[in-house]
């Protein structure tokens, strides 16, 4: 865990819980991402000065809407990059329907 103030404590156990119940309930987000790295973003990223609103403002479900926003595209990013060629071209065909 990093280090973190007295003030930030409660949002980053927020954070923490809905991280950690969202990955625990999705297999893909259990096999590409890293619970810990992405609890640390998600926490550095609501933590920015210029993110509006605060945390404590966002109630439980929008926060949970937004974070697992953040999860889908960090499981998914990259997926492309491990297709093989064939599985490219199939992709590629039916993109462009």
């Amino acid at each position: 865990m990093q280090d973190i103030s007295f003030q930030t404590e409660p949002a980053f156990k927020r954070i923490s819980a809905i991280v950690e119940d969202l990955i625990a309930h999705n297999d893909l987000y259990q096999e590409r991402l890293d619970q810990e790295q992405m609890i640390n973003y998600i926490f550095d990223l609501f933590s920015q000065a210029d993110t509006s609103p605060d945390i404590d403002q966002i109630n439980q479900e929008d926060l949970t809407k937004r974070i697992n926003g953040i999860l889908v595209l960090h499981a998914v990013g990259g997926m492309l990059n491990d297709l093989t060629p064939e599985e490219m071209a199939i992709f590629d065909e039916a993109v462009g329907r």
